[in-house]
């Protein structure tokens, strides 16, 4: 799967300094800059982690995994296909304007025309509004991610999005990298409102005094996203003292501050799964299976694990890591050199072949350097690979083109639930409903793909467990993508933040909910004014 990556993998992090009136600023050293504020652009990391300071969605994860209700006060399963919600009274967007039912039909119709989120929201039949405050979600079968998907149902402000802009466009349009209405101007119910966005130097926030959450025990008032996209130097930046929270860390740096009794670490598995798609469409020698089996079979993804990552990853032999219900223990790792020189003789291409490989410059931890040692590997089974790597922000407009015969992905699931890999990743592609987003292996198995659909039917979870063993088998067995492994992410920051306290499983943290124990008599915004001169 793409805050401004604050504090996780934009890594939004925060700095805490300066104590005037009670109010505590943060900084945030960012690992990506932020592209847009229009939070239905794109489906990342990054722009859920921006989300949940500007908006609120209807329900979240705690850190035990569990849902607890945010703009949701209440919800009852009224039967197989419906969940009625009572929204909470008197909550306030950042426009005044109060918040009703009429909001969220209108949030998830907007959903609905979303290139990213569509394919989520496929299920979704329609809402039925009770009154102000109630509401049904209606899916169009039994569906049994029902509140995960209402997690990522932040609502809008349907009034201020409504009517045309300056320029006479739609204010509700979605224009991937464009200047729309909604990628500059916000108005949702978060714990901050925008105060300033100045790409690539950095994004300030200042805390709605309007929030409805009184019992939010977050004290930061200020908020200053600043993007630092070079590790080593997002870590120096910390250790001076220019900003207070960073991530992601990498494995060096993270042992580098044990040893530095100022600052603290905190660590996460992770289910963003890294992997490469080999594009059948680009090159005809991807389309026979002892080709992409040959390529699994070169690859030392253990070792890529173990050496290259010290341990920040697992290694990966599927989709699903071992805590999803789609997890299928038997299917192992497959690093034989013997076997894909074999595989690539009895293809017809002993001799070797060309391929192109694409991969992101700095948007996952050392994406850079598994590229190259797989170049490394490939080469050994006469595979020649020319790599072109790219700052993420030219990254991704490669990606969406399918721009390479090998590319790398990262994805972690966004319902937390092993389908969700499935659906953007090896469905077949499909534009109008969104499935298959991300599948520039243009691999396709309506085998595949059937027993996606009936899994996101069945809410049972031990047959459902069954159907998405045997999607994982299939995939393995197609040789669909190449699986490498499941980062684990870090973050640090100076000691008096409590920072461990707003992480949860998603990997997203609620800065909204972020304490500092004590300030520090310390300015930031003349170092940031200085980064503008």
């Amino acid at each position: 799967m793409r805050l401004i990556q604050v504090l996780l993998g934009i890594g939004f992090g925060f700095c805490c300094f300066l104590a005037q009136a009670n109010e505590t600023e943060l900084t945030v050293g960012s690992q990506v800059d932020a592209r847009t504020l229009d939070i239905h652009e794109s489906l990342s990391k990054e722009t859920l982690q921006l989300a949940h300071l500007m908006f609120d969605p209807l329900v979240r994860r705690t850190q035990r995994g569990q849902f607890e209700g945010r703009l949701a006060q209440q919800w009852t399963r009224i039967d197989a296909n419906t969940i009625r919600f009572v929204l909470r009274d008197k909550v306030q967007f950042h426009s005044g304007q109060l918040l009703t039912s009429t909001d969220v039909k209108w949030t998830l119709a907007r959903l609905k025309l979303s290139r990213d989120y569509k394919g989520m929201f496929d299920r979704i039949s329609h809402i039925e509004i009770i009154d102000p405050l109630t509401f049904d979600l209606v899916t169009k079968s039994p569906f049994p991610l029902t509140l995960q998907l209402a997690s990522y149902l932040f609502v809008m402000d349907s009034a201020f999005y409504t009517g045309v802009d300056e320029n006479g466009k739609d204010k509700s349009r979605i224009a991937a990298l464009s200047d729309s209405f909604a990628s500059k101007q916000v108005s949702g119910t978060g714990p901050y409102q925008v105060t300033l966005n100045e790409p690539g130097i950095q994004l300030a926030f200042t805390r709605f005094k309007d929030y409805w959450d009184k019992s939010s025990q977050g004290n930061v008032s200020q908020l200053a996203l600043i993007p630092i996209k070079d590790p080593a130097t997002r870590l120096a930046a910390l250790l001076s003292g220019d900003v207070d929270l960073i991530s992601p860390v990498g494995p060096k740096a993270y042992l580098e501050l044990a040893d530095q009794p100022r600052f603290s670490r905190a660590t996460l598995a992770s289910s963003r799964l890294i992997s490469l798609q080999l594009n059948q469409q680009s090159n005809t020698a991807l389309k026979d299976i002892r080709v992409r089996q040959a390529i699994i079979y070169a690859i030392n993804n253990q070792g890529i694990a173990e050496q290259l990552m010290q341990g920040f990853a697992e290694p990966a032999s599927q989709l699903s890591p071992p805590s999803f219900s789609g997890h299928n223990p038997y299917l192992g790792f497959r690093y034989d050199l013997a076997k894909a020189r074999q595989l690539m003789k009895q293809a017809g291409y002993e001799k070797g072949l060309s391929l192109k490989m694409i991969a992101p410059k700095g948007r996952y931890i050392n994406d850079e350097k598994i590229a190259r040692a797989v170049v490394a590997m490939l080469q050994k089974i006469n595979i020649r690979v020319e790599l072109e790597t790219y700052p993420i922000n030219q990254y991704w407009p490669q990606f969406d083109r399918c721009n390479g015969d090998i590319l790398m992905i990262g994805w972690e699931s966004d319902t937390q639930d092993s389908a969700n890999y499935s659906e953007y990743l090896m469905m077949t592609r499909n534009p109008d409903t969104g499935f298959g987003q991300y599948n520039c292996g243009h691999y396709s198995n309506t085998q595949v793909d059937q027993l996606i659909y009936q899994a996101n039917r069945e809410v049972m979870p031990i047959p459902r467990g069954q159907m998405l063993r045997q999607v994982e088998q299939m995939l393995y067995e197609d040789a669909a993508f190449v699986p490498l492994h499941w980062e684990r992410v870090a973050w640090a920051a100076k000691k008096n933040i409590r920072m461990k306290s707003v992480l949860n499983p998603e990997n997203i943290a609620y800065l909204g909910d972020l304490q500092v124990d004590e300030l520090e008599n310390q300015l930031s915004l003349p170092l940031l004014r200085s980064r503008r001169q």
